[in-house]
């Protein structure tokens, strides 16, 4: 199987390569920045046809959050005509599309975990240009898969383990916020995750097309995460800190952030038989990794 992934320096491309790189049926093809911009429609179109993939994944997206409420254009020609121009490619191949979306689709007023067919509302700029990308990819490509996830975290990139593992290096208490509940997700396993979904779209006669979800396992706030990384941290010999556990009200950003972002996998593990880890073993996981590439120089 050829499997064309666009976003080739993101946390979740790089993790794809990670997965791929000892598969023997897999050969993954990346297509992106610097040499592909994703808003060229004409000339993304030929970089996917020239890698003869079976299926495309876009792994491409504009995910900064509060520089997204004064980037607004921007973050609608990644994540709304970047997405649509992906899918639309992928359909002149006659091939499928898995589109990687986001939590922050809904308002986070719910009290239970969203399911892939509750209404959205998105409160950000941010959340709103990833959910015309999810409208752009349905239009354009009726052979989609959207993966909606949640909280990505990696040894790659920017990202909240990796932010906490660097205040703890100079800092004795962190404030981060505690009534902000969703599902630390780590990339790795998002990435797995995808690899699983591909081999089965790619199946003769599946038709199971739409939207879905993908997350860790339990649901967790954002001192819930911080607490358990520095204490795995800790524990491995690395920088920890005390935690001081804040309300949202008291941690101000450009963009608001919904209260409850968790979402519901059970409709993935139905249809394509997987289900990501607790997410306390991924990020002991990842922190872990974290610690011994400082140690090896990394």
């Amino acid at each position: 199987m050829r499997i064309a992934v666009t976003g080739t320096q993101g946390q979740l491309a790089r993790c794809l390569i990670d997965q791929t790189a000892s598969m023997a049926d897999v050969t993954l093809v990346t297509v992106g920045r610097p040499a592909i911009d994703l808003a060229d429609g004409p000339a993304l179109e030929a970089a996917l046809a020239a890698t003869q993939a079976d299926l495309v994944i876009n792994a491409a997206a504009y995910t900064a959050v509060d520089l997204a409420e004064t980037e607004s254009d921007l973050a609608f020609i990644i994540n709304r005509d970047g997405a649509s121009n992906v899918a639309r490619a992928a359909r002149g191949m006659a091939v499928p599309v898995i589109h990687v979306s986001t939590d922050y689709v809904f308002d986070g007023t719910s009290e239970r975990a969203y399911a892939p067919e509750d209404t959205t509302g998105p409160v950000s700029v941010y959340g709103a240009s990833k959910l015309a990308g999810e409208f752009a990819v349905r239009d354009a490509n009726p052979h989609h898969i959207i993966v909606r996830t949640a909280w990505v975290y990696s040894p790659y990139g920017k990202n909240f383990v990796k932010t906490m593992l660097r205040l703890a290096a100079d800092r004795d208490e962190i404030g981060v916020v505690a009534d902000q509940n969703g599902n630390p997700t780590s990339a790795h396993d998002l990435a797995s995750g995808l690899l699983a979904i591909a081999r089965v779209v790619t199946q003769p006669g599946f038709d199971a097309w739409g939207t879905f979800h993908m997350a860790g396992q339990g649901d967790a706030t954002w001192a819930d995460l911080a607490e358990h990384v520095l204490s795995e941290s800790a524990r491995l010999g690395g920088p920890s800190a005390r935690v001081n556990r804040i309300p949202g009200s008291s941690y101000k950003t450009p963009a608001p952030r919904p209260t409850n972002s968790r979402l519901d996998c059970s409709k993935t593990e139905q249809v394509f038989r997987y289900s990501s880890p607790e997410w306390r073993l991924s990020a002991s996981s990842v922190v872990a990794s974290l610690l011994q590439s400082v140690t090896d120089g990394g």
